[in-house]
């Protein structure tokens, strides 16, 4: 086990409990709300880190109040918060999440500092040889492919979540050793590339047959399907669970997944962890304050069926 460096966004999350999600143009009376710590890389820095990696996350926030709101979790859990900065222009990220009694949710972000992480912010050593960097699309796409060419020519590895599904070069895809999606970012990269595909097995083959790589499909309720090109398609099926919130569920997978790749497991182990951890951050409130710790991971992970 190496590091995982997460570049990526730093947010709080303003939760609204409503009855049930507004249409356009419609206000619906919300029931409560909350304050929490969010943001992908945070959120995906604290997943992995509970699941046994050791993790340093890149970013940056405001000088205002919810700084602290933001970065309170990853202080406390000991995640290396040295290359976070402190924008002058800028005030620390937001979400507004909107949230039923069935878990589904909306999100809209204001990227706030985020929009000044960097590449060069990445420390001298950080995607070496072996080492592991991740990836998200809460920051600018020019970042991104940076990081990923960076870390492509040092010999490391990177995972990308496409999350969410902003455009992005072809040379960034290629490049990528695992990519991440969901079923909506796979069928707009996949109608991006002119491919086919009606559902989440036939757009992870469609995807990693174009990248030559691999790639995980994540599909909610359903599970993940891993995709490698030459082979059959996996389908990890996703336990019952009963759930509270969904709004964490997507990078506790990749945070999980990462972990068990940089511990050196096996995709298919990755994969297996991934939806044991996305399946029980369904089961509490919040993004973060959900992330699984790796016992509740590797006991949930066994009972998995692999098809």
């Amino acid at each position: 086990m190496c590091m995982i460096t997460v570049l990526g966004s730093i947010n709080v999350d303003i939760i609204i409990e409503a009855p049930r999600l507004p249409q356009p143009g419609e206000t619906v009376v919300g029931l409560a709300y909350d304050l929490m710590p969010g943001g992908k890389g945070a959120n995906q820095a604290l997943a992995a880190h509970r699941a046994g990696a050791r993790t340093m996350l890149v970013g940056a926030v405001g000088r205002d109040a919810f700084a602290d709101t933001a970065l309170v979790t990853l202080r406390e859990e000991g995640i290396d918060l040295t290359h976070v900065q402190r924008s002058m222009g800028f005030r620390t990220g937001l979400a507004s999440v909107t949230v039923d009694p069935r878990g589904n949710n909306q999100v809209v972000v204001a990227s706030g500092a985020n929009y000044e992480v960097s590449a060069a912010n990445l420390p001298e050593g950080s995607v070496d040889r072996w080492k592991m960097l991740l990836l998200q699309m809460e920051i600018q796409a020019g970042e991104v492919e940076k990081a990923v060419s960076l870390c492509h020519q040092a010999g490391g590895r990177t995972i990308l979540n496409l999350a969410p599904a902003l455009p992005i070069s072809e040379p960034t895809l290629d490049a990528v050793e695992v990519l991440i999606v969901n079923e909506i970012e796979a069928v707009a990269l996949a109608h991006s590339f002119a491919l086919a595909g009606s559902n989440p097995q036939a757009l992870a083959k469609a995807l990693a047959e174009r990248r030559g790589r691999a790639v995980v499909v994540t599909a909610g309720e359903k599970g993940a399907y891993l995709a490698q090109p030459g082979t059959r398609v996996l389908h990890f099926a996703a336990p019952n669970v009963s759930v509270f919130d969904t709004l964490g569920a997507g990078d506790a997978f990749v945070g999980a997944f990462a972990a068990a790749l940089d511990a050196g497991m096996p995709l298919i182990e990755a994969c297996r962890r991934g939806v044991a951890a996305g399946s029980l951050a369904c089961t509490k409130a919040g993004a973060q304050a959900a992330m699984p710790r790796m016992p509740e991971i590797e006991a949930m992970a066994v009972q998995l069926v692999i098809s």
